[in-house]
């Protein structure tokens, strides 16, 4: 089994916000595979799932604010008997430019305060990782109303396609594995 955990606030007053990008992922995965999420309020997560080549595959989206994340991972692994291995973090990330996604396999925070929760919470960081980039803030914005600010039209354009992108990038890694996913995914820009 698989957890795919997207990173978020929220409320519909965080809907289309640059730290929503990795909710974003998780709804398009789940209105591809024509999975419901559910709320799970003992697990403070909104959770559905699906099989991928005879994995079952989790979909979650905290119902923490992003700060608190690791409550949730924590409590979802627990609940279906998983490890960090099994865990796939998706959410945004400002050291990438808009629409890069980089697939990783582990490593520190870097300063993303909802990876950090994650961290902190299972006392590993030995869990696969999906950016999705969102660019950094101009000059002059605090990093807050970056991450809280919605994307422009011309930046939005370019995350739908790297959430098109992303649903590749997730199916090549559930059926090849994260090695090949990153050899292939990695250096595209979209």
């Amino acid at each position: 089994m698989k957890i795919l955990l997207g990173l978020g606030n929220p409320g519909a007053a965080y809907r289309r916000t640059r730290h929503n990008a990795g909710f974003r992922l998780v709804e398009s995965l789940a209105g591809r595979e024509g999975v419901r999420m559910k709320n799970k309020i003992l697990l403070s997560a909104r959770i559905g799932s699906f099989d991928s080549g005879g994995e079952r595959v989790f979909l979650a989206k905290p119902k923490t604010y992003m700060n608190r994340s690791g409550a949730a991972a924590d409590k979802i692994l627990r609940k279906y008997g998983l490890g960090c291995e099994d865990l796939i973090l998706i959410y945004d990330d400002v050291a990438l430019e808009p629409g890069q996604l980089r697939l990783r396999e582990g490593g520190g925070a870097g300063g993303h305060n909802g990876v950090r929760s994650v961290i902190d919470a299972l006392g590993s960081k030995d869990f696969a990782r999906i950016r999705i980039g969102i660019g950094a803030p101009q000059a002059g914005q605090s990093l807050t109303d970056h991450v809280l600010g919605r994307f422009r039209p011309d930046e939005d354009r370019i995350i739908e396609l790297a959430i098109e992108t992303g649903l590749d990038m997730i199916d090549c890694l559930l059926r090849d594995g994260a090695a090949k996913a990153m050899s292939v995914f990695n250096s595209k820009v979209n």
